[in-house]
């Protein structure tokens, strides 16, 4: 109970001082359209095409916003599941979260979404909401709107990916590799929704792999044999 009471601590904690962050409008905006001009220059602004072939998709509209609104489900029963029943994981996976820094960068680089900050985006999901249309572009709803850098819809559910991977790998290993088109979709909806760019996806996946390297490493630190010597020596001593 005390890990499940963690859990929630921490998740409240880090939509507090999330949505704390997401005040700077102008600074986000002209960083938007910095990292739209470094996409033109690399050819990856593939936002407003991505974005207006869904526009003209009404089922996949619908699929879309569902998939973009209650991603938070799958997120959450993973989490129970790795939790309850492989609780190893779960350590792991609370490991990865405490080093992903996103937090650091939504204070240091606020960045305005695609639906705000490019010229010809069509807001999907303000359009087509479960909350109504104007929950997300209400700017007074104490919501951080501007975080887009990383994106935390494709870094959390990479992250439950991740958790579902390491707990299916040893018995079901083909079954461990499908939880990977989770984040995958993710990658689509959020681009093809005007919510994040593909920059933005980048800078999720660079955090998440240094977070999960960082890990490792310091897990297998802990696990040395010079790091047990060390703590036998200490409890002689």
């Amino acid at each position: 109970m005390a890990e499940l009471a963690g859990l929630v601590f921490g998740v409240v904690l880090f939509a507090r001082l999330h949505n704390l962050a997401g005040t700077d409008i102008a600074s986000a905006t002209a960083n938007a359209h910095a990292l739209q001009s470094v996409e033109r220059s690399l050819h990856l602004d593939v936002e407003a095409a991505a974005n207006d072939w869904l526009a003209g998709q009404p089922v996949l509209v619908q699929v879309g916003v569902l998939y973009y609104r209650l991603y938070y489900l799958p997120l959450a029963g993973v989490a129970l599941w790795v939790l309850f029943r492989h609780p190893e994981v779960y350590r792991t996976v609370r490991r990865v979260l405490m080093a992903l820094l996103a937090l650091l960068a939504f204070w240091l680089v606020p960045m305005s979404p695609p639906r705000f900050a490019a010229a010809g985006i069509v807001d999907v999901v303000a359009e087509h909401d479960l909350l109504g249309s104007t929950a997300s572009r209400d700017l007074s709803n104490g919501q951080n709107h501007f975080s887009a850098m990383p994106s935390l819809h494709v870094a959390w559910s990479a992250v439950c990916a991740y958790a579902a991977w390491l707990a299916l790998q040893d018995r079901y290993p083909r079954l461990a590799w499908l939880a990977w088109l989770f984040p995958a979709g993710m990658v689509a909806v959020v681009i093809s929704t005007g919510n994040h760019y593909v920059l933005d996806v980048a800078g999720s996946a660079f955090l998440l792999i240094t977070s999960i390297v960082a890990v490792r490493r310091w897990e297998r630190f802990r696990r040395s044999p010079r790091r047990a010597g060390t703590r036998e020596k200490g409890c002689r001593a």
